[in-house]
């Protein structure tokens, strides 16, 4: 079989991921304003949901999604204000990844080091949208 023949119709359920994990980004975040200027580190995980089959057989990064440019918008959302809600911050970064590259589904896990006084390491959301069509 070759390589074209084998790029096709794929099954609704397939779905390609790529995996971005331990984002690790500054960020002013908290209900208090105190808790804002602190500006501690945010811990990003990003599943971006697309077809990769072309990437895979080209061998092209014009055929796939750019990490670094990932990363990128990531870092630009999360400095470009303050936020209250770690829930705000991902709606934010999930707008801006669908808005600069063709990804069909992104799941997203943010966590707050050290949030609350005692014994939580973190605290955290985890979000899953889809693209509408």
């Amino acid at each position: 079989m070759t390589k074209a023949r084998r790029l096709g119709a794929r099954p609704a359920e397939a779905q390609d991921e790529i995996l971005i994990q331990g984002i690790r980004i500054p960020c002013a975040l908290g209900v208090t304003a105190t808790e804002r200027k602190m500006r501690r580190p945010v811990l990003v995980d990003l599943e971006l949901g697309l077809d990769l089959e072309r990437a895979g057989i080209t061998d092209r990064l014009s055929d796939t999604v750019d990490y670094g440019a990932v990363y990128q918008v990531v870092e630009e959302v999360a400095n470009q204000r303050d936020y209250r809600l770690v829930e705000s911050l991902c709606e934010e970064i999930i707008e801006a990844i669908f808005d600069a590259f063709p990804v069909d589904e992104i799941q997203i896990t943010a966590r707050k080091f050290a949030p609350l006084a005692g014994s939580v390491e973190h605290t955290g959301v985890r979000l899953r949208r889809y693209r509408s069509v």
